[in-house]
Protein backbone atom coordinates (compact mmCIF):
# COMPACT_ATOMS: atom_id res chain seq x y z
CA UNK A 1 0.00 0.00 0.00
CA UNK A 2 1.39 3.29 -1.23
CA UNK A 3 1.16 6.64 1.48
CA UNK A 4 -1.47 8.22 -1.05
CA UNK A 5 -3.87 5.45 -0.41
CA UNK A 6 -6.80 5.42 1.78
CA UNK A 7 -8.76 2.52 2.18
CA UNK A 8 -12.14 2.45 4.12
CA UNK A 9 -13.88 -0.59 4.97
CA UNK A 10 -17.22 -1.01 5.54
CA UNK A 11 -19.26 -0.46 8.67
CA UNK A 12 -22.02 0.30 11.52
CA UNK A 13 -21.41 3.33 12.87
CA UNK A 14 -24.04 5.14 14.95
CA UNK A 15 -27.24 3.89 14.00
CA UNK A 16 -30.34 3.76 16.10
CA UNK A 17 -32.96 1.17 15.73
CA UNK A 18 -35.94 -0.73 17.93
CA UNK A 19 -36.08 -4.19 18.54
CA UNK A 20 -35.29 -7.11 16.67
CA UNK A 21 -33.01 -5.72 13.98
CA UNK A 22 -31.67 -8.59 11.94
CA UNK A 23 -28.65 -7.18 9.32
CA UNK A 24 -26.46 -9.46 6.95
CA UNK A 25 -22.92 -7.78 6.54
CA UNK A 26 -21.39 -6.87 4.71
CA UNK A 27 -22.88 -3.39 4.90
CA UNK A 28 -22.55 0.35 5.68
CA UNK A 29 -25.07 1.96 7.96
CA UNK A 30 -24.20 5.22 9.32
CA UNK A 31 -26.16 7.82 11.31
CA UNK A 32 -30.07 6.62 10.43
CA UNK A 33 -32.40 4.87 12.42
CA UNK A 34 -34.48 1.83 11.87
CA UNK A 35 -38.05 0.77 13.69
CA UNK A 36 -38.63 -2.69 15.02
CA UNK A 37 -38.33 -5.55 12.95
CA UNK A 38 -36.30 -4.32 10.26
CA UNK A 39 -34.31 -6.97 8.04
CA UNK A 40 -30.80 -5.49 5.73
CA UNK A 41 -29.95 -7.75 3.97
CA UNK A 42 -25.68 -7.98 2.56
CA UNK A 43 -24.12 -5.26 0.45
CA UNK A 44 -26.73 -1.93 1.43
CA UNK A 45 -25.43 1.20 2.09
CA UNK A 46 -27.99 3.18 4.26
CA UNK A 47 -26.49 6.87 4.81
CA UNK A 48 -26.89 9.97 7.38
CA UNK A 49 -30.33 11.00 8.17
CA UNK A 50 -32.25 8.34 6.85
CA UNK A 51 -35.44 6.58 8.32
CA UNK A 52 -36.63 3.16 8.21
CA UNK A 53 -40.03 2.41 9.53
CA UNK A 54 -40.84 -0.73 11.35
CA UNK A 55 -41.53 -4.67 9.55
CA UNK A 56 -39.57 -2.96 6.82
CA UNK A 57 -37.12 -5.71 4.56
CA UNK A 58 -34.66 -3.80 2.78
CA UNK A 59 -33.23 -6.71 0.23
CA UNK A 60 -29.83 -6.58 -0.96
CA UNK A 61 -27.15 -4.23 -3.29
CA UNK A 62 -29.42 -1.84 -2.27
CA UNK A 63 -28.52 2.22 -1.67
CA UNK A 64 -30.55 4.55 0.27
CA UNK A 65 -29.09 8.09 0.27
CA UNK A 66 -29.52 10.61 2.58
CA UNK A 67 -32.99 12.30 3.42
CA UNK A 68 -34.63 9.28 2.31
CA UNK A 69 -37.81 8.45 5.29
CA UNK A 70 -39.31 5.46 4.57
CA UNK A 71 -42.57 4.60 6.82
CA UNK A 72 -43.90 1.10 7.68
CA UNK A 73 -44.34 -2.33 6.54
CA UNK A 74 -42.03 -1.43 3.21
CA UNK A 75 -40.27 -3.98 0.88
CA UNK A 76 -37.25 -2.68 -0.52
CA UNK A 77 -36.39 -5.30 -3.49
CA UNK A 78 -32.55 -6.24 -4.63
CA UNK A 79 -30.30 -3.40 -6.12
CA UNK A 80 -32.99 -0.80 -5.27
CA UNK A 81 -31.04 2.70 -6.22
CA UNK A 82 -32.39 5.75 -3.73
CA UNK A 83 -31.46 9.48 -5.78
CA UNK A 84 -31.07 12.47 -3.53
CA UNK A 85 -29.06 14.96 -6.22
CA UNK A 86 -30.91 15.57 -9.48
CA UNK A 87 -28.07 17.52 -10.91
CA UNK A 88 -30.34 20.34 -11.55
CA UNK A 89 -26.91 22.59 -12.53
CA UNK A 90 -26.05 19.71 -15.19
CA UNK A 91 -23.23 18.60 -12.51
CA UNK A 92 -23.45 17.23 -9.08
CA UNK A 93 -24.63 19.48 -6.15
CA UNK A 94 -21.56 21.62 -4.50
CA UNK A 95 -22.94 21.33 -1.47
CA UNK A 96 -25.58 19.02 0.50
CA UNK A 97 -27.85 21.82 1.36
CA UNK A 98 -28.63 20.94 -2.64
CA UNK A 99 -29.87 17.48 -1.94
CA UNK A 100 -33.85 16.57 -1.59
CA UNK A 101 -34.94 13.07 0.01
CA UNK A 102 -37.90 10.96 -0.71
CA UNK A 103 -40.64 9.91 1.01
CA UNK A 104 -42.04 6.54 1.27
CA UNK A 105 -45.59 5.85 2.76
CA UNK A 106 -46.83 2.86 4.32
CA UNK A 107 -47.29 -0.93 2.51
CA UNK A 108 -45.22 0.33 -0.38
CA UNK A 109 -43.15 -2.83 -1.76
CA UNK A 110 -40.55 -1.59 -4.40
CA UNK A 111 -39.21 -4.33 -6.92
CA UNK A 112 -35.64 -4.63 -7.97
CA UNK A 113 -33.50 -2.62 -9.50
CA UNK A 114 -36.13 0.46 -9.54
CA UNK A 115 -34.73 3.79 -9.06
CA UNK A 116 -36.62 6.84 -6.71
CA UNK A 117 -35.62 10.26 -7.70
CA UNK A 118 -36.78 12.47 -4.60
CA UNK A 119 -40.43 12.30 -4.90
CA UNK A 120 -42.83 11.09 -2.18
CA UNK A 121 -44.99 7.56 -2.71
CA UNK A 122 -48.28 7.42 -1.31
CA UNK A 123 -49.54 4.15 0.94
CA UNK A 124 -50.08 1.13 -0.52
CA UNK A 125 -48.07 1.37 -3.39
CA UNK A 126 -46.32 -1.38 -5.66
CA UNK A 127 -43.14 -0.34 -7.88
CA UNK A 128 -42.79 -2.53 -10.55
CA UNK A 129 -39.02 -3.96 -11.26
CA UNK A 130 -36.20 -1.58 -13.16
CA UNK A 131 -39.32 1.34 -12.96
CA UNK A 132 -37.96 4.63 -12.73
CA UNK A 133 -40.01 6.74 -10.55
CA UNK A 134 -39.60 10.46 -11.41
CA UNK A 135 -42.85 11.83 -10.12
CA UNK A 136 -44.69 11.73 -6.80
CA UNK A 137 -47.01 9.05 -6.74
CA UNK A 138 -50.40 10.55 -5.04
CA UNK A 139 -52.98 7.33 -5.46
CA UNK A 140 -52.31 3.93 -4.96
CA UNK A 141 -52.14 1.01 -7.15
CA UNK A 142 -49.40 -0.39 -9.41
CA UNK A 143 -46.84 1.53 -11.03
CA UNK A 144 -43.88 0.30 -13.77
CA UNK A 145 -41.64 1.60 -16.56
CA UNK A 146 -39.30 4.40 -17.25
CA UNK A 147 -41.06 6.96 -16.25
CA UNK A 148 -43.22 5.22 -14.27
CA UNK A 149 -46.95 4.97 -14.88
CA UNK A 150 -49.70 3.71 -13.54
CA UNK A 151 -50.87 0.18 -14.65
CA UNK A 152 -54.17 -0.42 -12.17
CA UNK A 153 -55.00 -0.34 -9.13
CA UNK A 154 -54.38 -2.42 -6.14
CA UNK A 155 -57.13 -5.42 -5.17
CA UNK A 156 -59.38 -4.68 -2.68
Amino acid sequence: MSASQIIKHAMIRDITHGENLCIIEPVNLYECTFGDNVFIGPFVEVQSDVSIGSHCRIQSHSFICSLTRIDDHCFIGHGVMFINDTFANGAPAKHKSQWKGAHIGKNVSIGSNATILPVSICDNVVIGAGAVVTRDITKSGFYAGNPARKLRDLEP
